[in-house]
This record gives C-alpha cells, sequence and structure tokens, in this order.
C-alpha cells in the first residue's frame, strides 16, 4: 500500500538542491562564463597580449584562419593522432584489460606499463620520452651505439617522418585511462556467457574477439569519443616532446595556438578566434558524447 505522498519529492527538495549547486554555478558563471565571453570578444578584435588598444576588425581573424593552411594542418594532425590512439585502444587497450581482467600472471607489469604513465603529468612523461629520442646523448641511440648498432640511431625529433612517428607511438602509449574503462566494464560481463561459449567448443581469443568484444560498445563509443575530445588537449603530450617540429610538421591545435600566443605583436585575437573554433568542435565532440551514451529506455545503454 502507497501512501500519498509516495514518488514525490520531499518538501524543500527543490529549493535544498539549488542552494547547495548555486556556489558551483556562481562560481561557473564567475570563471568559464566570464572567460568565454571574452574570449569571444576578443576574437572580433586586433589587439596584442597587454589587451591595450584593441582595433575593431569584425570576421578578419577568422577569415585569416580559414585561409590558414598551418592551422588545417594542426587539425589535420589532431586528427591523425586521434584516430592512431582510439586503433590503439580499440585493440591494444581492449587486449590488456582482458589479459589483466583473465588473471595473467605479469598483472602487476601491465599496470606499471600502462596504467602509471597515463596517471602521472604529461610534461613529465612527454619530456622524458623526448630526452631518450635526443639525437645525441639520447638513451636509445647511446644504447644502440654501445651495442653495435650505431647504424640504427636517428634523428628522431628532427626528421619530420620519424618525429611524427614518435608521436603516434607517445599517443599510443598513452592509453591507461582506456584501459581502465574497458577493465571496469569488463567485471560486469555475465559469466554465463563466457561459461556458454567455454561449452561450445569456444578458445579464449574467440570468446574475447566474437563474444565479449560486441557486448563492449558502450565502452568502445566512449573510448572513441574521449579520445577525440583529449586529442584538442594534448598540448603537453606535443610540446615536451618534439614542439610541434620538425617545421610544424607534428603541429597540433595546441602547440599553434601556444606559438602564435606567445609571439610578439598583436595577435592575441587571432588566436582568440583559433581557441574559439577548437571550443565549437570540443562542444559538438561532447554533445555527440553526451547523446550516445546517454541511458537507453528500460536502463540499457
Amino acid at each position: 500500500m502507497t501512501t500519498p505522498t509516495a514518488g514525490r519529492g520531499r518538501p524543500g527538495g527543490g529549493r535544498a538542491a539549488l542552494a547547495f549547486l548555486s556556489p558551483l554555478v556562481l562560481i561557473y558563471l564567475v570563471f568559464f562564463g566570464y572567460g568565454f565571453w571574452f574570449l569571444i570578444r576578443t576574437s572580433f578584435t586586433r589587439v596584442s597580449l597587454s589587451f591595450t588598444d584593441a582595433v575593431s576588425v569584425g570576421l578578419d581573424n577568422y577569415r585569416l584562419l580559414w585561409e590558414s593552411d598551418t592551422f588545417r594542418h594542426a587539425v589535420l594532425n589532431n586528427l591523425l593522432f586521434a584516430a592512431i590512439s582510439i586503433a590503439a585502444a580499440l585493440t591494444l587497450a581492449y587486449f590488456i584489460a582482458y589479459a589483466v581482467s583473465a588473471g595473467l600472471r605479469p598483472k602487476r607489469l601491465m599496470y606499471v606499463l600502462f596504467l602509471v604513465p597515463s596517471l602521472m603529468p604529461l610534461s613529465l612523461v612527454s619530456t622524458v620520452f623526448g630526452s631518450m629520442l635526443q639525437e645525441r646523448f639520447g638513451v636509445l641511440n647511446e644504447t644502440l651505439r654501445s651495442v653495435g648498432l650505431g647504424s640504427l640511431a636517428s634523428p628522431w625529433l628532427t626528421d619530420p617522418g620519424l618525429a611524427f612517428g614518435v608521436v603516434a607511438v607517445l599517443f599510443c602509449y598513452l592509453i591507461g585511462l582506456p584501459v581502465m574503462y574497458y577493465t571496469a566494464d569488463l567485471s560486469a560481463v555475465p559469466t554465463e556467457v563466457v561459461e556458454a561459449g567455454l561449452l561450445d567448443g569456444a578458445g579464449t581469443f574467440r570468446i574475447m574477439r566474437s563474444i565479449v568484444y560486441p557486448m563492449m560498445t558502450s565502452t568502445h563509443i566512449t573510448v572513441v569519443l574521449s579520445l577525440l575530445l583529449g586529442s584538442f588537449r594534448s598540448l603537453e603530450v606535443v610540446l615536451f616532446s618534439t614542439g610541434g617540429g620538425p617545421a610544424g610538421h607534428t603541429e597540433i591545435v595546441g602547440t599553434f595556438l601556444y606559438r602564435f600566443s606567445t609571439d610578439p605583436g598583436p595577435r592575441t585575437g587571432f588566436v582568440a578566434s583559433a581557441a574559439v573554433v577548437v571550443l565549437l568542435i570540443a562542444f559538438v565532440i561532447s554533445v555527440v558524447q553526451m547523446f550516445l551514451t546517454r541511458p537507453r529506455s528500460g536502463g540499457r545503454r
């Protein structure tokens, strides 16, 4: 038997929730809301980093941005690095998570190799990675020379093709977060499904590929969109490894914004317009993620 107030909220619950949320909303409006408004307003001006003597230029900054081959190349590199990291996450990260969940013996080694670096500051990981690949006195080249393979020592960070490959490998290496996503969702896989596959004679690899992997659809979507969105926030990965070089071959949006914002001259409005475009791209990706990962009817995703 239900009471007349069953299913209804507690009296004053809405006001209490609003009272708890109001400080957070106020902070958001002051810091983020004002920041977005200031960024958008600045994108329509020609002004230096001192923000004095601003001159309104309308849409000129956006026109220059549209005509900028460097910016288009940076966006393309962002998407390419994101695609590479997504491919690594959907294959290697899933395999690592499955192996760890299945009780693979070197479990701690897997965590040290892939999870710990992802939990450390990206600037530190990228700096160490970059220093190891220095042409002179880098650990990799010095090791090759010490074992008689000096012919394989290469300018890893100054050759355009090699530098792009270095950044791509670094993006693939930082897949600790997808590993945690898969590990968490693998623990919720019904054991009956796996047992049924074993009874039908399926091997471990077949169960991992044909039974469990298709059940991870919502996790795949989360991994893809989070890595795509995260690629636009990966300034440290490139800045502290190759610096966007050589000659801009590894430039991404983050290093593009950093380079132009630190250059002298009235370029702050141009940088602001590029930041607005990046924010719009991130906003679209976030909306798509919210739409694809929202709970379906009946509690299913």
